[in-house]
């Protein structure tokens, strides 16, 4: 009747399961040496299997038997089965469960870049800084894959940036170690003396969850079966630069540049080049802001591009931009003679993050020119420079919630809810929202009715019941921003 069980577990047949639980199967094995039903579905995401053993007395804390030894919880950490996660976690795993060697899912997740995963054990309590009998801590542990992602939820939890690991190595040391590192060449050689020698070998790339190059090599024997398989993340300098960010390195503004310039195409989102933009924004001293502006006139397009990413928040706080009137002058006259198209787009956020409104011409001269493709960077940047009164801009914006991108509806009506406004201009932005109210993009549903809300306008509630009853449950943002505008 076990294996019945297990069969179930592997088909993800949440009623079968239940039926055998309920005619009496065992929801944990008799033998030590079986493996359970809830590792097992702990391992493959089976989410409503899993709830159906917990229910039935499945131990959350019991180590697998068989070949797949382990505890649940860390094999749904390992694998980022996160819904997995908060079931056992609500059935009473223990956060802080360790298997053999001292491994806890908090350090096989990071080991496997797994951010969710690590987020939700953070959440849940387990220490950041777990480590196993060898010395592996969660981040030296992230940094050797290069997982980004994290390195950013340790961080953000407070971890020991400079502890070393077991061979006196800190997660910086790694880092470095990695940087200009070819991971394809170097995973290849890992994996040469640890399968057949009549082996061949695949190389994947894909997208790692952070946004991060994920590069995978196989081991492929003569019967065309995975023996063996490497991962690792091309995230080691984004690591590295937030690494010394968090243990106070400060490394010259040149090197910092050259190490973004090859990552602007490779990551998803240019994860790596957002990153070493922000440190260097966020130095806010003048040495820096210089070598940026000297940057501005770089030959090279994307040395500009990167200088006007470091001055669209140099120095920002929450309370004031101590590089304001250095800063616009640079970008409108870089608005008005830059030829890049990629640089412009830049120049056009940076004005848009200074959001004054002197910088109203050049932003309008911009996103108006022939030829120019719109996104939605052009209201982002229009609503934050676009002043109370002008007649022409607020035309301009509201022809933008209704574009046919939905992209665009969505940040031109964000844009259009927080707009200050002067009394003439009231009636028309309320109409022109409560127009977006039967958009398809529930985004922009959402953004409308929080415009209308905050003006006390009554038909708010009408896009408030739309967002609650077609939006799904997890959608948090918009289900949020309609309950509380």
């Amino acid at each position: 009747m076990y294996r019945e069980l297990l069969d179930a577990v592997a088909a993800n047949d949440a009623e079968r399961a239940e039926r055998l639980l309920r005619s009496g199967t065992s929801a944990d094995p008799d033998g030590a040496e079986e493996p359970t039903a809830l590792y097992l579905a702990s391992t493959r995401g089976r989410v409503a299997v899993v709830r159906a053993l917990l229910a039935h007395g499945a131990d959350p804390n019991r180590i697998s038997g068989g070949e797949d030894e382990g505890l649940p919880l860390s094999a749904a950490a390992a694998w980022d089965r996160v819904e997995v996660l908060e079931a056992l976690l609500a059935a009473g795993a223990d956060v802080s469960g360790r298997e053999a060697g001292g491994w806890t899912a908090l350090l096989w997740a990071a080991a496997n870049g797994r951010a969710g995963a690590v987020h939700a054990l953070l959440a849940a309590g387990a220490s950041p800084e777990d480590a196993n009998e060898s010395g592996d801590t969660a981040l030296t542990l992230a940094t050797r894959r290069g997982a980004l992602g994290v390195v950013q939820e340790l961080l953000r939890k407070g971890v020991e940036a400079d502890r070393p690991d077991g061979d006196g190595d800190t997660p910086l040391s790694i880092a470095y170690d990695w940087l200009g590192t070819q991971l394809e060449s170097a995973l290849l050689e890992q994996l040469t003396g640890q399968v057949p020698e009549d082996s061949q070998f695949v190389v994947g790339r894909s997208r790692a969850k952070d946004g991060t190059d994920l590069v995978t090599v196989a081991a492929v024997g003569p019967d065309g079966t995975r023996v063996a398989e490497l991962t690792c993340q091309r995230g080691h300098a984004a690591v590295a630069t937030l690494l010394e960010d968090a243990t106070g390195e400060r490394l010259p503004f040149d090197d910092l540049v050259e190490r973004a310039m090859p990552y602007r195409d490779i990551d998803e989102e240019a994860e790596t080049w957002w990153t070493v933009a922000s440190s260097l924004s966020r130095r806010g001293d003048g040495e820096t802001f210089d070598a940026a502006t000297r940057l501005c006139a770089n030959e090279d397009p994307r040395k500009r591009e990167f200088a006007v990413d470091v001055i669209a928040q140099f120095g920002f706080t929450e309370a004031e931009k101590p590089y304001l009137e250095e800063a616009l002058p640079i970008l409108r006259r870089m608005a008005a003679t830059e030829g890049d198209e990629r640089v412009l787009r830049s120049v056009l956020g940076a004005l848009g993050h200074h959001a004054d409104p002197r910088a109203l011409p050049e932003v309008l001269e911009i996103i108006t020119a022939d030829g120019w493709t719109r996104t939605q960077a052009d209201p982002a940047a229009l609503a934050a420079v676009l002043p109370p009164g002008h007649a022409e801009g607020l035309a301009l914006l509201v022809s933008m919630t209704e574009d046919p991108d939905a992209e665009v509806r969505d940040w031109a009506t964000m844009g259009l809810a927080g707009l200050s406004e002067s009394p003439e201009d009231s009636e028309r932005i309320r109409d022109a929202l409560a127009a977006r109210l039967d958009d398809e993009d529930l985004n922009t549903v959402a953004e409308a009715t929080r415009g209308l809300a905050t003006r006390g306008d009554a038909r708010a509630q009408r896009g408030a019941d739309r967002v609650l009853a077609e939006s799904d449950e997890d959608d948090d943002y918009i289900r949020d921003l309609v309950k509380n505008p």
